[in-house]
């Protein structure tokens, strides 16, 4: 089950220009305007994953990159959720972190 979740996750971008016959590029704009209004306006307390500046985290991951993390937002100001993870889903995290890490010392070092 695990492993059919990642792939699926993976191959999501295909799957969308499969089903619809179009590119993925519309249902990226529209997830950057749902990041913004959630931003902006609100969450009302519900957890979102915004893509957020990783300083003073509570999951152990590179105070200095921009990540992926549970947050929940209002009047234009985000606040990370700290919710329960498996040792699995840590690993992970910290296999994408070194990803991450490893793309911006790239770009850096143009």
């Amino acid at each position: 089950c695990d492993n059919t979740f990642i792939s699926t996750v993976q191959q999501r971008g295909k799957a969308i220009i499969d089903a619809r016959g179009l590119s993925s590029a519309a249902s990226a704009a529209n997830a950057c305007l749902d990041h913004v209004r959630d931003w902006l306006c609100g969450t009302d307390g519900r957890i979102v994953s915004m893509a957020v500046f990783s300083k003073d985290n509570p999951y152990g991951i590179n105070d200095d990159i921009i990540y992926s993390f549970p947050v929940t937002c209002s009047a234009g100001n985000y606040q990370i959720a700290k919710l329960p993870i498996s040792m699995k889903s840590f690993q992970r995290m910290k296999a994408t972190e070194k990803e991450l890490l490893e793309e911006k010392k790239t770009a850096l070092s143009i």
